[in-house]
């Protein structure tokens, strides 16, 4: 090596090393000084390499990170030696590569030929990445410019086969390396959300066949980036994995509190890089399907929709495919697999759209658009506090969604919709666990705690309580003190925000109190000591709350981790339970209340009795439910129905209100004795229109005139509509659950309970399944939480009486079999 040469390379590391050093420059100014330096260095070492070994006809280029100027303290060169088949040119890469390697900085290097760059950028998707970054040193720059021009007319002439290459090649490194927005130790490169898939989303944009949501996203790559230097400075090594011992440090350099602090920032950065990762994969995957379906399009004259602004030939309209838009919920439709709102919806006008929109999504199992979360972020109306009856309802349909309501949430999350809605969850947003056992930050295992809780919905009388309480049970976290004694007071807060009545809030605010209650007790206590089980049985009260209380125990150790759950644990927690509820009264439902009928239903059940036909009442509900109750003043119309008894009654009525598209969110049902008369039944409904205005009262008693006559083939008109207007799937729910109620609940009828997950014709289908099993409806009790369908059926055999347990048990079999 001459002097000059290791002048050069002396003056460069001093150079380096001051910059490193220099606490003034950081971030983006000192990558991109780096780089100016590193190129000013290394275009010196090629032109007197090049002069020494008579070589002409070539060029050198920083790819990748360097190509891109973003050069961290302890990154690799990334370089390739461009050249048209000099012979020299061994001899000038000796010359440009044994000096970098003699500062001991790590190098990645290539010689190839334009031609055989390009090649190997066709076969290997790693190397044609690094390309598109490509970025001129020293040497021929029109070499440099021409295989950028080949590279990148390469990528986008082959984007429909390299894109879905690229998307697989990503998500095979994320289940190799997880999330990094949940890791305590994260790779800050490899791992989801990190910089490699910035760098994805960089490829794709080049492609012009999507692009990422920009907002963002470049504070969230300069945020790991600037994580990646410190972390460099701090360890002297080329690493990307931010392991616990180093955090404080890199916090210090990054002027961070502490290291809670640094991996809430780095969090909230991958969580937007992951964000815009699946709504840019998503696009990819629409456009492509649209370039797939096209040619068979052109084909199917007469197939789209006629535009009045596109012609064909003479004028005529040309066909214009307009994409299908698929009813989910009012204001909510599926367009090409997302959630989407509907042309004509207002969210300035509708407060409860946002929640609507997303429990439909989430129980469509879609994701919601990103042109959707944004034109509800900024142009909805707020809710007022507390909270109206159906944004509530939908708050719990969301929650009740399982896996599907994660990406819904955190589309929500990643416009600030959900702080919006709910001010208390800021505090725990992205906040790490310093805990092995758990694999979440504290909001996203909220959010998987409901997930869980979804199903286990069907061992609850109150499955909305589980669904929010799960949601709910660790919102103490990140205050002073006891994170139960603290969650209980925001608990209380929220719970009134939603607007839930006070007895419900009391519960709430025991289940987040007491949600470590059971696991600890049953895992640390002698079950044997009497004083246990009383104490136990002191705090739950009831039977009721010990069932929600244990679910929410079970869906929190399943959301934390594996070490959290298993059948041991399962085992004491039923052992605990088992004898508390021992403990406790029988909990059974209370008896339906009877009350006189009011005058407008007095006036109903005569005129039914006189016409012999179906007399109704269709108006909009006022009446507040009692203090507790699961449902309230602000859920639809109500539809006082009177109608002579006879069998397959609930079948009939509830058929029609499915066929018009009528939502059953609560009922009651109940036999009245007028004067020298036969039984009236006289049906209470709380309903609401799926989508659209509510039908005419004359076309609903109708049709109810001829479903009674038997003239209206109810089961017929419900499939053709299904098949003319085939729903989504959506979610897969937990199974139903039809249970026979302890002895004791009532003395006059059996009740049959009946829990299952709301869909159209639910309730046609249960009036189904017990007119077919031959026993009769007294009473019933209908109540819908959320998506979640909790009923109570008093019924008796044909002798009038309760019917014997063995009868019993055969007949909610019956009606499990039929709901299955």
């Amino acid at each position: 090596m001459t002097d000059s040469v290791e002048a050069q390379d002396s003056s460069y590391a001093a150079a380096r090393l001051r910059l490193l050093t220099e606490e003034a420059r950081s971030g983006p100014p000192r990558r991109a000084a780096l780089a100016a330096l590193t190129d000013q260095w290394l275009a010196q070492l090629a032109t007197e390499a090049a002069a020494a070994t008579g070589t002409t006809g070539f060029a050198l280029l920083a790819v990748g990170g360097y190509g891109r100027g973003e050069l961290s303290p302890r990154s690799d060169l990334d370089l390739v030696l461009l050249h048209d088949s000099q012979k020299t040119v061994a001899a000038l890469a000796d010359r440009l590569w044994y000096p970098v390697w003699d500062l001991g900085l790590a190098l990645d290097h290539s010689v190839r030929t334009p031609a055989e760059a390009r090649q190997t950028a066709a076969e290997d998707l790693k190397v044609q990445l690094g390309l598109l970054d490509a970025r001129h040193i020293a040497g021929d720059s029109a070499l440099t410019a021409a295989l950028r021009s080949s590279v990148l007319a390469d990528w986008r002439n082959q984007a429909p086969k390299r894109l879905p290459a690229l998307h697989e090649m990503c998500q095979e490194r994320a289940e190799r390396q997880g999330e990094l927005s949940y890791l305590l130790e994260p790779d800050l490169k490899e791992a989801r959300g990190g910089l490699r898939d910035a760098t994805a989303l960089r490829a794709v944009a080049a492609s012009w066949l999507a692009d990422a949501p920009r907002e963002g996203l470049e504070e969230a790559r300069t945020t790991l980036l600037d994580a990646r230097d410190a972390l460099h400075l701090a360890t002297g090594r080329a690493t990307d994995r931010l392991a616990l011992q180093e955090q404080d440090q890199v916090a210090d350099a990054l002027g961070l509190l502490d290291a809670d602090a640094l991996l809430r920032q780095v969090y909230e950065a991958a969580r937007r890089i992951a964000y815009a990762s699946d709504v840019t994969w998503r696009e990819v995957g629409r456009v492509l399907r649209s370039r797939q379906q096209r040619p068979r399009r052109r084909g199917l004259l007469g197939r789209g929709r006629t535009s009045p602004r596109a012609s064909g030939p003479g004028g005529a309209p040309a066909a214009v495919h307009t994409p299908e838009r698929v009813p989910l919920a009012d204001g909510v439709v599926e367009q090409e697999g997302e959630a989407v709102l509907a042309l004509a919806a207002r969210p300035d006008r509708d407060p409860v759209l946002a929640l609507r929109a997303a429990a439909a999504a989430a129980q469509a199992g879609l994701p919601l658009s990103l042109h959707a979360v944004r034109r509800l972020a900024a142009s909805a109306k707020p809710l007022p506090v507390p909270w109206p009856g159906e944004a509530r309802e939908q708050f719990v349909t969301l929650l009740d969604a399982g896996e599907s309501t994660v990406q819904v949430w955190e589309a929500l999350e990643a416009e600030g919709l959900i702080t919006r809605l709910l001010p208390d969850w800021e505090r725990v947003r992205c906040r790490p666990q310093r805990n092995a056992v758990h694999r979440f930050t504290v909001d996203r295992h909220l959010v998987e705690t409901a997930v869980q809780a979804a199903g286990l919905t069907r061992r609850v009388g109150r499955p909305d309580l589980l669904l929010t309480a799960a949601l709910l049970h660790d919102i103490g976290k990140g205050w002073p003190g006891d994170h139960s004694e603290a969650g209980e007071v925001i608990a209380r807060d929220v719970a009134t925000r939603i607007g839930f009545h006070e007895a419900d809030v009391d519960t709430l605010a025991l289940l987040v109190r007491h949600h470590l209650l059971l696991i600890d007790t049953a895992t640390r206590r002698d079950l044997d000591d009497p004083e246990t089980i009383r104490s136990v049985a002191e705090t739950v009260r009831d039977t009721s709350t010990l069932e929600l209380l244990a679910a929410l125990t079970e869906a929190d150790a399943l959301a934390t981790g594996p070490a959290a759950w298993s059948t041991w644990r399962a085992s004491l927690l039923a052992d605990l339970v088992d004898r508390v509820a021992g403990a406790l009264d029988s909990g059974a439902l209370p008896q339906v209340a009877e009350r006189e009928p009011t005058a407008e239903e007095e006036r109903l059940v005569i005129e039914a009795a006189r016409t012999g036909g179906p007399v109704l009442a269709l108006h909009a509900h006022t009446e507040p439910e009692a203090e507790g109750d699961a449902q309230d003043e602000a859920l639809g119309v109500e539809l006082v129905l009177a109608v002579p008894d006879r069998p397959g009654l609930v079948a009939q009525a509830a058929g029609v209100l499915a066929l018009h598209r009528l939502t059953v969110r609560a009922a009651d049902l109940r036999a009245v004795d007028p004067i020298d008369e036969g039984p009236i039944a006289l049906l209470t409904w709380r309903v609401s229109a799926e989508y659209g205005a509510l039908p005419e009262a004359a076309r609903l008693r109708a049709d109810l005139a001829r479903a009674f006559e038997g003239t209206l083939d109810i089961e017929a008109r419900l499939a053709e509509r299904e098949a003319a207007y085939p729903r989504r799937r959506g979610i897969t729910p937990p199974p139903p659950r039809v249970s026979v109620a302890p002895g004791g609940t009532s003395q006059t009828a059996t009740v049959l309970e009946v829990r299952a997950h709301d869909a159209p014709g639910l309730l046609h289908r249960i009036g189904l399944a017990l007119t077919a099993a031959a026993v009769t409806v007294r009473s019933a009790r209908i109540s819908t939480l959320g998506a979640n369908a909790v009923d109570a059926f008093y019924v008796v055999g044909k002798d009038g009486d309760p019917l014997p347990p063995a009868r019993a048990a055969e007949v909610a079999r019956q009606v499990e079999k039929a709901l299955r």
